[in-house]
């Protein structure tokens, strides 16, 4: 759990400069830098949440002899089920706000990229579009993990 705590207190833009060295310029360093920022979170959200998985399911799981397959498809997966939703909407947020910030310096397109050309071109008026056209975006992006997440609500252990 220490490897992942350290990777996850890097910033993920501090890897900037590595991405495009190792990538060159243009969408692969931008999906490493949305792999860095996202990941570290997603797996410990996920850890703590099988762990939060009461010990009495998997002893029946065990008696009923579940495959690995079974285990994590009709136990796993139905348990955690909630919280990977709401990790996936926290990791997707934190994603949009660093692939514009690694479209500005590592890509030849993208959202980020168009508001770095306008600010060099001083058309801050389409910078302000392409800033709000974000905003919107990001909010409508979370709409449908909102209502994914309300999908969800319940008990998911009545089935």
């Amino acid at each position: 759990m220490t490897v992942f705590n350290f990777f996850r207190f890097i910033s993920p833009l501090a890897w900037i400069p590595f991405a495009i060295l190792w990538f060159q310029i243009g969408d692969k360093p931008a999906i490493f830098i949305i792999i860095m920022a996202s990941f570290f979170p997603l797996i410990i959200s996920v850890i703590a949440a099988v762990r939060n998985i009461p010990e009495s399911f998997f002893r029946v799981a065990k008696e009923y002899q579940f495959s690995k397959r079974d285990m994590f498809m009709k136990l796993i997966l139905p348990a955690i089920n909630r919280e990977l939703i709401t990790s996936l909407r926290i990791c997707f947020g934190i994603s949009w706000v660093v692939i514009i910030a690694a479209e500005m310096v590592g890509s030849q397109d993208g959202l980020g990229y168009a508001i770095w050309d306008a600010r060099n071109g001083l058309k801050l008026d389409v910078a302000v579009c392409y800033i709000i056209t974000i905003g919107v975006l990001g909010i409508l992006l979370d709409n449908i993990f909102q209502y994914c997440l309300t999908k969800t609500r319940g008990n998911v252990y009545a089935k």
